[in-house]
């Protein structure tokens, strides 16, 4: 983000010098040079451009909706900036930008169906940001790609997975939307304990271990873990499942640490986990 910064006050200053470099050139040249102010013009423009993005680069948003306004201001911003300096330049070289929007007014409808994808993306960009489907920061699943939101544009959204993998999407393609960030999510763990424990003693014994396992770990846990009883009856125990709410952050990593826990906690509990044996019968 530091470098981001410095490269852009680097562009500021070269826009500035531009500026002030085609409007000093444009005074002290005799004679009409339209390309000088386009110069100017441009240098302008983007330096108003980048500036803005500055100061929305300077905004730390702590709701996920307005890190999802700040997103959008940004690619607004370019798309503004792009069509200024068209239109304006147009105008500056005698252009009768007016005119010319009338007059490819047919030729622009046959365009338009072929560009259908691109107008598709920039009107669901645009109702995106009322209807509040999923925000920068959340965690979502798309056509299988689950990662989180880390720029929402006019006319894409990035995802990024826990690799570091970052998908960009077309904001049409956003369809079938899973949001997993909207509630708590649920991590899940088993441990087998053997058929020869004394299991209504064990279950007797259990809130107390998972009020210790919620207190070594609240960080990540939203409440204590809970026990939902016995998950299967397998060839060398008995299956215990557990269930606890936690972020979708930490859906990975909670149900690691439970796991843990659980094994440790059953072992000073006295049970320790069975393992595969085989009878052999002699004949």
């Amino acid at each position: 983000m530091k470098n981001k910064t410095v490269s852009t006050l680097i562009r500021l200053v070269v826009w500035a010098a531009l500026f002030f470099g085609a409007r000093a050139a444009d005074s002290s040249i005799s004679g009409d040079y339209a390309i000088l102010r386009v110069i100017a013009m441009t240098a302008a423009v983007l330096f108003c451009a980048d500036f803005l993005l500055l100061v929305f680069s300077t905004i730390k948003p702590k709701s996920h909706r307005g890190k999802t306004v700040v997103s959008l201001l940004s690619s607004l911003t370019r798309y503004v900036a792009a069509l200024v300096i068209l239109c304006w330049g147009l105008s500056l070289f005698n252009v009768d930008v007016n005119t010319i929007v009338a007059s490819v007014g047919v030729v622009a409808l046959v365009v338009g169906f072929g560009a259908e994808s691109l107008i598709a993306d920039l009107v669901t960009g645009i109702f995106m940001l009322f209807e509040n489907q999923y925000n920068v920061g959340d965690i979502v699943e798309v056509n299988g790609f689950r990662g989180t939101v880390k720029e929402i544009g006019i006319r894409t959204t990035c995802i990024m997975d826990t690799g570091k993998n970052v998908k960009i999407i077309n904001n049409s393609d956003m369809k079938n939307i899973l949001n997993r960030s909207d509630n708590a999510s649920i991590a899940a763990a088993t441990i087998d304990i053997p058929y020869s424990t004394d299991l209504e003693k064990l279950e007797a014994r259990l809130p107390a271990l998972m009020k210790e396992i919620y207190d070594r770990h609240s960080d990540v846990m939203l409440a204590e873990p809970r026990y939902i009883g016995v998950q299967t009856l397998g060839e060398s125990g008995i299956s215990l499942k557990f269930i606890v709410e936690t972020e979708e952050d930490n859906i990975f990593s909670t149900p690691r640490i439970l796991n843990r826990d659980l094994l440790l906690g059953f072992r000073k509990l006295g049970v320790e986990c069975p393992f595969p044996q085989v009878d052999v019968h002699n004949c």
